[in-house]
């Protein structure tokens, strides 16, 4: 998946509405893949590039949101079987161990709302 994320903020959804050991993914491009996935764990969201880097772009869930284990405790890559910890992205298991997602920055407004966000020192997804 080689997609690319606005450059400017982008509402994603209502920060509440993702509850503990729930991923979302957002933003699908004009193939239907979700470019990035939101997931809460221990109370704290996080945004990850829907990407495997084990091979580069390959999406992560087997089905629309299935970015997690049936554990809930890892996030997994359902091609190739890696697992990553959730809250620094880190492979901790398969054929990528020791790589790392690539996070996402996020921000929430003063009404809860989740937004993509985008500042000068980040970079778009390529």
């Amino acid at each position: 998946m080689n997609a690319k994320l606005p450059v400017q903020a982008v509402p994603l959804c209502v920060a509440s509405d993702l509850g503990e050991g729930e991923a979302r993914g957002f933003l699908p491009d004009e193939d239907g893949q979700d470019r990035l996935f939101v997931l809460r764990h221990d109370g704290e969201l996080h945004a990850w590039r829907n990407a495997c880097p084990h091979v580069d772009g390959a999406p992560m869930a087997w089905r629309r949101h299935a970015y997690l284990s049936p554990d809930r405790q890892h996030v997994m890559c359902h091609a190739h079987g890696a697992r990553f910890e959730p809250d620094t992205g880190l492979c901790v298991h398969g054929p990528c161990l020791g790589q790392a997602l690539q996070r996402v920055p996020l921000t929430i407004d003063g009404e809860g709302q989740l937004w993509l966000a985008r500042t000068e020192q980040t970079q778009p997804i390529e």
